[in-house]
């Protein structure tokens, strides 16, 4: 169910334009292909040649700004095609000051027209809509072209890192990084049944582990 329009929506990201990258056209693929690249390059969005994180559906951003005041030496993009979500987290992010995370307003399949091949060192994936019905599987974030689009925007050696609580997702997940010339190179069905040092949690992860459901998560490199 989408969430009710925000008020002054419109007004309040044009206020926070210096957190909220938009792409220049909703309708970028329907262009011709020499017409679709408005490439940027970590410098042009930050201001420095920091290593560059992404998150792809990062929702209100919560994830991203906590990982943000953790790592003032990495820089952070949360990829959200809802402005209707993402303005908390731009609005958060400039309270708290924040000068290494922005906000994009597009969906992923944007991406390789709007930031340089090999420019991501780490990408985060969490708690994607699973798209459960067959019909729906081209949309699941872990997608064969999806997976393509990871590794052209990825560094060599960078990794993918997805948690869920979806049994069937993950499972799917593992299957298609596999076949798609990924390595898993860590893999737990219970994450909170271990050691957590270091882990970073979202609001879906809080709510599900507050309900007694595992998290699954993996991290995954390509291969050489």
């Amino acid at each position: 169910m989408r969430a009710r329009r925000k008020k002054h929506l419109d007004e309040r990201a044009k206020k926070r334009g210096d957190y909220i990258v938009v792409s220049k056209t909703s309708k970028v693929l329907s262009l011709p292909e020499s017409e679709r690249y408005d490439v940027k390059t970590v410098n042009d969005l930050f201001q420095n040649d920091n290593d560059l994180v992404l998150e792809i559906g990062c929702g209100k951003g919560g994830f991203i700004i906590k990982n943000a005041e953790i790592h003032t030496e990495l820089n952070f993009l949360g990829v959200e095609v809802q402005l209707n979500v993402i303005i908390s987290g731009a609005e958060l992010a400039s309270k708290k000051n924040l000068n290494n995370v922005k906000f994009f307003n597009c969906g992923a399949e944007i991406l390789p027209y709007e930031l340089e091949k090999g420019s991501v060192s780490k990408l985060y994936l969490n708690f994607s809509c699973p798209y459960p019905k067959k019909q729906y599987e081209n949309h699941r974030l872990t997608y064969y072209s999806f997976l393509n689009i990871y590794k052209y925007l990825l560094k060599k050696g960078a990794t993918i890192e997805l948690k869920t609580d979806n049994d069937a997702f993950f499972e799917y997940s593992v299957n298609s990084l596999i076949e798609n010339g990924f390595e898993i190179t860590y893999l737990t069905n219970d994450l909170h049944s271990g050691d957590t040092t270091g882990n970073v949690t979202t609001e879906y992860e809080e709510k599900f582990v507050s309900l007694g459901k595992n998290i699954h998560k993996l991290i995954a490199r390509g291969k050489p």
